[in-house]
């Protein structure tokens, strides 16, 4: 047998997995989109629909508002994890941190909690009369600080959570990926008389794009269906302040039973998430498609 086909001997099982897990209940849902199908329904049967779903979501406010949230929602996180990602790898690289094996570990530690713990646990530091959150922030800067009442309070503490439980994989993907960098380059950039800002975006930056690339991607995604965490904190309140995409489809789909509409909505989304990989593939590599 030739070495090529031993190749897709191996890939097989994985190819036929994602087959069933991926790309079958995907074209369900494709499938579903065109009905109107609610269970609850006077009429619980499929009901051909057409294109309605999507001109609904046009006209639909409280689907683009989430929308728009869950977009500025990642950004924010996103980007901050990033730079707080990098900072952090770069102290826990450093030769002179005392006890630097033991800081990577307690780093690491957010990153194994399930999503609906970490929701649940930052929800009972956040609650008012017992978390000490808002305990600390009223003593020390008077602030009344509600996630139940205040919009801005709630939002701001789903962006801190999800910093808190997903930059350490920020963290250890640019760990590993400025690890792996050639010495010579820098060494070069150096001698050249770069400065450190020079050196961070002329040789490291580039040399990293891969690493950044994949990160990104893996997070940007992750954001974009963000539900557990905030539907323990919040439940998407107060006024839908944290009512993002992700948590939206999930109500119309569980709660409503609004199949059609919920798939609709999922595969909308869907294709927002592919076009802002696109983009950002495009903008970080500088190529379209598959060019070299």
């Amino acid at each position: 047998m030739r070495r090529s086909n031993i190749g897709w001997l191996f890939l097989a099982p994985a190819t036929l997995i994602l087959f069933v897990v991926g790309f079958i209940p995907f074209l369900y849902i494709l499938y579903v989109g065109f009905f109107d199908w609610n269970s609850n329904a006077v009429d619980p049967t499929l009901r051909w629909a057409g294109l309605q779903n999507y001109r609904n979501l046009v006209f639909d406010a409280t689907f683009l508002n989430s929308l728009a949230r869950t977009l500025v929602f990642a950004f924010i996180v996103v980007v901050s994890e990033l730079l707080l990602g990098y900072v952090l790898a770069r102290a826990l690289m450093a030769d002179r941190l005392w006890g630097r094996q033991f800081f990577r570990t307690i780093h690491t530690l957010p990153i194994v909690v399930a999503p609906i713990a970490v929701g649940a646990t930052w929800r009972l530091l956040c609650v008012p009369g017992f978390g000490i959150i808002p305990y600390y922030l009223k003593l020390w800067f008077g602030i009344d600080y509600n996630i139940s009442t205040n919009a801005y309070h709630a939002f701001g503490t789903a962006i801190v959570m999800d910093l808190w439980h997903w930059t350490p994989f920020v963290t250890l993907s640019l760990m590993a990926g400025l690890t792996a960098l050639p010495k010579e380059p820098l060494e070069q950039a150096q001698i050249d008389g770069g400065n450190k800002l020079q050196i961070f975006w002329y040789v490291i930056v580039p040399m990293l794009k891969p690493v950044l690339l994949t990160t990104v991607f893996i997070r940007l995604m992750d954001a974009l269906r963000s539900v557990d965490e905030v539907w323990m904190l919040t439940k998407g309140g107060p006024a839908e302040a944290t009512r993002f995409i992700g948590l939206h489809i999930w109500i119309n789909v569980f709660p409503k039973t609004d199949y059609g509409y919920g798939a609709a909505m999922s595969l909308l989304t869907l294709y927002v998430t592919i076009v802002l990989s696109w983009l950002l593939f495009v903008a970080m590599t500088g190529r379209k498609g598959g060019a070299q």
